[in-house]
């Protein structure tokens, strides 16, 4: 039995990620007050599942709310949103949270999510038990989005990945890296990678943004990122891979050319916004070669998708810019 959500590569398939026969796993009206949840992050908590997932109510005012599973498929989402407590700082000011990522990292859980300050920035959390959580200073100054922390440690300080970006629907967006010594402040700001050239891979030709939490392997940080192209019907999302050096992770030793998972099933391409996969949380067991990516669907429904690990990183070593 896998010990993470699962299941076989279609007979028909050669596709390096597939998607589950179920999805999506999230229906858009999962608790009374959603228009829609997606954009979620997922992590192994207890026996089974916590998570954190973005629910847009039908006023469309943007908030996190907290769920549990035991399966990692079907989930039970509480019906109000997180109210934060007062973690490293009294300014816990939010207009809106969006799109949350979650990583235990030494002693608890920390989330990051884009937080309405003055404009988006990257808020900071954390929680032991997801039920009760505290909130901390947000990491940067407006306007930056896609906030994900590394799992553990690099060179002594805490390590995070954002795309500063502008106020509204950034037509542009590139991967940063930061580092901080205490989860307050942060410095040692370094350029990861940008979008790549029309001509060379036009899918991720706009913006890219970090994805999951990055997975440690013997190949280095395996990063599931987005990237976007600007057609003529507007944004489309897709999704890829990076290889990042273990000890510079500012340092791209592969990146996919091709994309490992884009909008092609009616969920993917019909929702609130079209054209859109999303990933913001991974699952993986390096024993069973197994990875299960959550993402979010045309900004309208959780969906997930499989790969083996081992062939997701040859895959982007053998097809990469």
């Amino acid at each position: 039995m896998s010990t993470i959500p699962w299941q076989d590569r279609p007979e028909n398939s050669k596709d390096v990620m597939w998607r589950y026969s179920e999805n999506p796993i999230i229906d858009r009206y999962s608790i009374p007050s959603s228009n829609s949840i997606f954009n979620s992050a997922v992590v192994p908590f207890g026996d089974g599942y916590a998570g954190v997932f973005r629910c847009d109510n039908k006023a469309v005012q943007m908030n996190i709310f907290a769920g549990f599973s035991k399966d990692g498929i079907n989930w039970d989402i509480n019906h109000e949103p997180i109210e934060m407590k007062s973690g490293n700082t009294e300014m816990i000011e939010s207009a809106y949270k969006y799109d949350p990522r979650v990583v235990w990292i030494e002693d608890r859980y920390w989330i990051t999510w884009c937080n309405g300050y003055n404009g988006p920035t990257i808020g900071i959390g954390y929680t032991f038990d997801f039920k009760e959580f505290f909130q901390c200073e947000n990491a940067f100054l407006p306007f930056n989005r896609n906030g994900v922390l590394f799992p553990q440690k690099i060179n002594g300080k805490y390590a995070m990945l954002s795309r500063p970006s502008d106020n509204g629907h950034t037509p542009f967006g590139d991967i940063w890296i930061s580092y901080s010594p205490d989860m307050k402040y942060w410095g040692e700001h370094r350029l990861v990678m940008k979008p790549s050239p029309f001509d060379q891979s036009a899918w991720q030709c706009t913006k890219v943004g970090a994805g999951p939490i990055p997975i440690l392997t013997d190949e280095g940080w395996l990063m599931i990122y987005h990237g976007v192209i600007n057609t003529c019907n507007g944004f489309r999302y897709a999704m890829g891979s990076a290889l990042l050096d273990v000890d510079s992770p500012d340092q791209v030793k592969y990146r996919t050319q091709p994309y490992i998972l884009g909008p092609a099933e009616t969920y993917e391409m019909v929702g609130d916004v079209p054209n859109v996969v999303f990933p913001c949380a991974a699952l993986h067991s390096i024993e069973e070669d197994k990875l299960a990516v959550y993402y979010g669907a045309a900004d309208t429904h959780v969906a997930i998708a499989f790969g083996k690990l081992s062939e997701v990183i040859q895959f982007t070593k053998e097809n990469s810019l």
